[in-house]
């Protein structure tokens, strides 16, 4: 009976621990109302949307560092508009030109926290980047943000390690 009593307790301990590094997506005045991405921190994560200005779509890189931060790597846009982001702000930036529109690469921001409010016509969208290329993002598997949280949500997307329960019960992208 002694061993029963210490396995469920061990069970229980392991499977409260905050194991799971994953991408938290919460509305910032609600964190109950979450969703997680273990497969955005593999390889990285875009986050797209319509600029207010230009109408293009503009899709931020972003990738984890080690020290469970976001690092906005580089951005793909049509052209520049309000918040587009110069290469010659950012030492080491790189400017290039595409089929489509434009590339910065090695921006190298890195934040603790991204805040972003769900856009009313901005379509907000999170795409996994595939393994291998940067560029590899699948665009089919685009995940828009008002299809989990109402337009203008204020939400902050950050890595947390979260326990298995907390993991197994949350909706995930």
């Amino acid at each position: 009976m002694k061993k029963v009593l210490l396995w469920a307790v061990l069970v229980l301990l392991v499977v409260n621990l905050p194991i799971v590094r994953v991408l938290s997506i919460s509305n910032r005045k609600n964190f109950s109302e979450r969703i997680y991405s273990r497969s955005a921190l593999a390889q990285g994560f875009v986050i797209s949307y319509t600029h207010s200005v230009n109408k293009g779509r503009v899709h931020d890189f972003y990738i984890p560092t080690e020290s469970d931060e976001l690092e906005l790597f580089m951005t793909e846009f049509v052209s520049y508009g309000a918040g587009i982001p110069e290469a010659g702000e950012t030492e080491g930036a790189r400017f290039r030109v595409i089929k489509d529109g434009y590339v910065i690469e090695n921006l190298h921001r890195v934040i603790p926290r991204l805040l972003m409010a769900v856009g009313v016509v901005a379509e907000h969208s999170l795409t996994v980047i595939g393994a291998g290329d940067l560029l590899d993002a699948d665009f089919s598997a685009e995940f828009f943000l008002k299809d989990y949280f109402k337009p203008q949500t204020s939400l902050v997307f950050e890595i947390r390690r979260v326990s298995l329960i907390n993991y197994f019960l949350a909706k995930k992208i």
